[in-house]
């Protein structure tokens, strides 16, 4: 298996839906869920951010007479469809389904048209950014996928390529998981078990050192390491 990244920018004023994330710093928008075949595609967004930034989004993002991912043309005469799933003050999840059409490619119509079937998708907006990272079966090269997702991509846009690797751990919690020692795990399922994360506090750290018979200091080490890897990894993943 193989992964790549790729970023999109858009220069002010080149795409609606952009110059949103652009003019709201605290939206943001990742996609969990994208598959594709020869004429459709369909998706699920988690997006999040400030009632007014929402608010914005809303009213590009949902309106059906425009087109959220197209690069080569501003918009075109293609159906597609939106269902916000989940509504809250400060986030939304929306489903998507459109037919893909000559000259109205989304990013993953091309990437499947050059690398074929097995392809998982992970993509993410932010600010003028729209960020793709992909993975694939086989060693199959990238390079022309690249020019034809260059070629079509209509003024005011622009592509920048990351990086081609082996595929690494996809699950922000497995990379988690991975990364944590049996030390770390044993003092967070202790401090979960007797209270730590209540509040109030059950428990203090002197008591789970004594429950678990280890020096306060090497307690409060352990909790402040895997609390900081917790929460990078949470706020990478969600960025």
């Amino acid at each position: 298996m193989r992964e790549f990244e790729f970023t999109v920018t858009f220069e002010p004023g080149a795409d609606d839906l952009m110059d949103v994330f652009s003019e709201y710093p605290s939206l943001s928008a990742r996609s969990s869920t994208c598959f594709t075949t020869d004429d459709r595609m369909w998706r699920i967004d988690h997006v999040k951010g400030e009632r007014e930034a929402l608010d914005a989004f809303d009213d590009v993002f949902l309106d059906e007479r425009r087109c959220n991912e197209c690069f080569d043309v501003v918009n075109c005469d293609t159906t597609r469809t939106y269902h916000v799933l989940d509504r809250k003050a400060n986030s939304r999840t929306v489903y998507t389904d459109r037919r893909e059409v000559h000259r109205c490619h989304s990013i993953p119509h091309h990437v499947t048209d050059h690398l074929g079937d097995g392809v998982v998708f992970e993509s993410r907006r932010t600010r003028g950014e729209y960020r793709w990272r992909i993975l694939y079966p086989g060693e199959r090269a990238i390079g022309d996928l690249y020019d034809d997702i260059e070629s079509n991509l209509r003024d005011g846009l622009e592509l920048e390529v990351s990086h081609l690797s082996r595929a690494g751990n996809w699950d922000v919690d497995s990379r988690v998981a991975a990364q944590l020692s049996p030390a770390h795990w044993e003092v967070l399922e202790a401090a979960v078990e007797h209270g730590y994360y209540d509040r109030p506090r059950d428990v203090t750290v002197a008591e789970l050192a004594s429950v678990l018979d280890v020096p306060r200091s090497t307690v409060q080490y352990r909790l402040r390491t895997a609390e900081d890897l917790i929460v990078e990894q949470f706020v990478e993943s969600a960025l």
